[in-house]
């Protein structure tokens, strides 16, 4: 398969997860059915994005992709969507995750089996 494609596939998975975190936080301990219902749709729709791009890239990789982009952007969700702070520290930490996630995908050579 076409890396670009399997790079949209997983870009999806995350977008899919970030969607379902942030359901997760209105579905308020899962009393309400609607957000709830969402969070695990989003969740399965993920998981498949996910699952489908591990046939390449390997698991480490695609997971260590998957969560430090996820962190960041439901950081955002949580900054605009939410009202939530983030202070010095946290942003010197997300800068830190996406140039962890830059170099993986410019300097590693275990990104594709």
């Amino acid at each position: 398969m076409n890396p670009a494609m399997l790079y949209a596939m997983l870009v999806l998975a995350i977008i899919f997860e970030v969607l379902g975190t942030s359901a997760m936080q209105v579905a308020q301990h899962f009393t309400r059915l609607v957000p709830t219902v969402i969070m695990v749709v989003c969740y399965a729709i993920a998981f498949y994005f996910l699952s489908y791009t591990l046939r390449v890239i390997p698991v480490g990789i695609a997971y260590a992709i998957w969560s430090g982009l996820g962190i960041v952007l439901i950081s955002l969700v949580g900054y605009f969507g939410f009202g939530q702070k983030l202070d010095f520290a946290a942003l010197l930490g997300l800068g830190l995750i996406i140039a962890g996630v830059v170099v993986l995908n410019l300097f590693s050579k275990s990104t594709f089996h």
